[in-house]
């Protein structure tokens, strides 16, 4: 099944999140690696700017269960590093493309 990770950011954290980036893009390559990530992408703060900061991720990954899911999402790299203030794991139904 498919599960949506969607994470918001703490204000001011982009710092953090820069630096954590690189363990966290290795745990999505992992996925890909595994041919199990949809997508995966940050929420830009300004649509003009989309590296001036961000106010949180979306994940669309396959797991075995909604509790592999949020296991999963709470050891993200953004949450050690205190860049995320709210994480929710929804499952997902693709149905297009």
């Amino acid at each position: 099944m498919f599960y949506a990770i969607i994470a918001e950011d703490k204000a001011n954290t982009l710092s953090e999140r820069l630096a954590a980036r690189p363990a966290h893009v290795a745990r999505l390559q992992a996925l890909v690696a595994e041919d199990r990530l949809i997508l995966a992408g940050p929420h830009p703060i300004d649509d003009n700017n989309p590296d001036a900061g961000f106010s949180g991720s979306l994940i669309v990954a396959e797991f075995a269960s909604l509790e592999a899911a949020e296991t999963w999402a709470s050891e993200d790299p953004y949450i050690a590093a205190g860049v995320y203030e709210n994480v929710r794991v929804k499952p997902f139904k693709k149905v297009l493309p």
